[in-house]
């Protein structure tokens, strides 16, 4: 294990690297492929590079798939569960095939049924954080969150989480039962958890922000120099406004800007916006099923940025800045800010 940086996430307890892996691009879901095709023997290695690195924090759901992310973990960690941080989210509801029903869910009852398949698709007897995946508007989230703290007094859930939520439902499940951290998008692309004043809310109750697509889709990577550089059935082109039509080209000249400060540095544009989020004070999830890739997004920890540099950064894609939406309009129906 490498001696990457330790952080707390919250202020409950959980200690984690300063960068986790997110998962969901090493399985197709969400009715197609994500981030291209995936290799299952290259996402495991991933997996097991990852936590060669002292990178051993895990984000999955139930939802990628549904279930064959968590089955692929399942397989990864078998015989070392005990080495691994593992974070899984529920919400998106499914028949025990796998079936969409198409609703959020987050009543006491599909919670409780929800954990203990992940459970058994993980091939574990305890989850370390446990979210809600989307908001539930027809469920009281003291409901939620109550069904969420048996869970973790009988063991199965050593922490808990929401995602994609605005401050006054953070503040309400907060009071059920301390929150450890809540995950959304956030990245030098996508700033609306800071501009509706979420991260001052997480900041005074002590719970971490786990940032999901901090390298900006892998837009911020600047890798993408055309919508044709990526696949036909990658959700990004149909899905992820900020990478279509105009508003491609436009946020294409922010990512050219922000390409010369990393080559100054002699880093890569992805480890520049890695090490932003982590000079932030959060805790990226880049997501990747490529060797070559955790390493990098690793390495990324080990970049220190000045006040001057954040300043410079922000300068360039300022607070407010239009990027476009981080969904389609059915896709954000999902996102209670």
């Amino acid at each position: 294990m490498s001696n990457i940086k330790k952080v707390n996430l919250g202020s409950q307890g959980l200690v984690v690297p300063a960068i986790g892996l997110g998962c969901m691009g090493m399985t197709t879901g969400f009715g197609g492929n994500v981030y291209g095709n995936a290799d299952e023997t290259e996402a495991i290695a991933t997996i097991h590079r990852s936590l060669e690195l002292g990178g051993n924090f895990l984000d999955t759901a139930e939802a990628y798939g549904p279930f064959l992310n968590e089955q692929l973990i399942a397989k990864a960690i078998n015989g070392n569960r005990d080495k691994y941080i593992i974070a899984t989210k529920f919400a998106f509801e499914f028949d025990e095939n796998g079936q969409s029903t198409g609703k959020i869910n987050g009543g006491r009852n599909y919670v409780k049924k929800a954990a203990e398949r992940s459970l058994k698709h993980l091939g574990t007897d305890y989850i370390d954080l446990y979210y809600l995946h989307r908001l539930d508007i027809n469920t009281p989230i003291e409901e939620t969150v109550e069904a969420m703290s048996e869970l973790v007094k009988e063991g199965k859930v050593k922490y808990i989480g929401l995602s994609e939520v605005g401050s006054e439902t953070i503040r309400k499940a907060h009071k059920v039962h301390p929150l450890t951290a809540v995950q959304s998008e956030y990245s030098l692309f996508e700033r609306q958890i800071e501009e509706l004043g979420i991260i001052d809310t997480l900041n005074e109750l002590g719970i971490g922000l786990v940032a999901y697509s901090p390298i900006g889709r892998g837009f911020l990577s600047g890798n993408i120099q055309k919508p044709e550089d990526l696949a036909e059935d990658d959700f990004r082109r149909n899905v992820i406004p900020k990478l279509m039509g105009e508003q491609f080209y436009k946020n294409l000249e922010l990512v050219n800007e922000i390409k010369k400060v990393a080559e100054e540095k002699d880093i890569t544009p992805a480890q520049l916006a890695i090490a932003w989020v982590i000079a932030k004070g959060h805790l990226p999830i880049p997501g990747t099923k490529r060797v070559k890739y955790i390493e990098e997004n690793i390495a990324a920890t080990y970049v220190s940025l000045t006040q001057e540099d954040l300043n410079r950064l922000e300068s360039i894609i300022p607070l407010g800045t239009e990027t476009g939406a981080r969904y389609n309009e059915e896709a954000m129906k999902g996102v209670n800010l």
